[in-house]
């Protein structure tokens, strides 16, 4: 029989956001493929889960997968997860899911932690239609995509690092305007989660100062449409 391939949210931070689900299939699978062995035998080693974990990273994917498709087509079955969150939202995946797919493979995705999600929910801005943007380019494209955004009417969400804050709401004051709304959150689900919210002016003049720690969500504020009258 051919086996299977699992996505297996992890938490973002606090190790008490896994579903029973997904510590259900990490117990049952042969091997789990970690982003960072070293931050997945933490979640192990707290759930008792006593598995073989191989590293697949964005380093290896390419190379690694090949070996993979031919382990499912033996009957295996694998969990990819990463080092928190979703695997394949901006995180090692897509290509091991596309393989297998193309394989005739079954793929099977849980539910569970995405840090994009409760960051634009705490921005207060609207929550039904947005945009995820990742990670910025860091050279080629990234004044486009800034460009873009001037514009959209959707709420969109970047992640970013702490070493680039500052120097992305500077981009965004450049590309998009001094006064639009943007909403940072920082160590989502751990002890120092903290969101702060106003103008990309404010926002800069505020991190200019406090030097940030941890993984950022940023959200940037739809424009607003100004009304017209007949």
């Amino acid at each position: 029989m051919i086996g299977k391939l699992y996505i297996v949210p992890t938490p973002i931070g606090n190790l008490k956001d896994i579903t029973y689900r997904a510590i259900e299939v990490l117990n049952e699978v042969d091997i789990i493929l970690a982003e960072d062995t070293r931050q997945t035998k933490k979640l192990t080693n707290h759930y008792n889960i006593d598995k073989m974990l191989w590293s697949h990273h964005k380093f290896n994917e390419h190379k690694a997968t090949e070996s993979l498709i031919l382990k499912l087509k033996s009957g295996s079955k694998l969990a990819l997860v990463s080092d928190g969150g979703t695997p394949g939202i901006s995180d090692p995946g897509f290509f091991l899911v596309r393989a297998c797919l193309e394989a005739g493979i079954e793929v099977e995705t849980l539910p569970g932690a995405v840090a994009l999600i409760p960051a634009l929910i705490n921005s207060g801005f609207p929550c039904d239609k947005f945009v995820f943007e990742g990670f910025l380019p860091h050279r080629k494209g990234r004044k486009t995509r800034l460009e873009y955004m001037a514009t959209e009417d959707r709420s969109v969400i970047l992640y970013e690092s702490p070493h680039r804050i500052v120097k992305t709401l500077e981009q965004i004051i450049q590309y998009i305007g001094p006064d639009r709304p943007v909403s940072v959150s920082r160590e989502l689900t751990k002890t120092f989660e903290e969101t702060r919210r106003g103008t990309a002016q404010e926002l800069l003049a505020h991190f200019s100062k406090t030097k940030p720690k941890g993984e950022i969500v940023l959200v940037i504020g739809p424009v607003l449409k100004v009304k017209t009258t007949d």
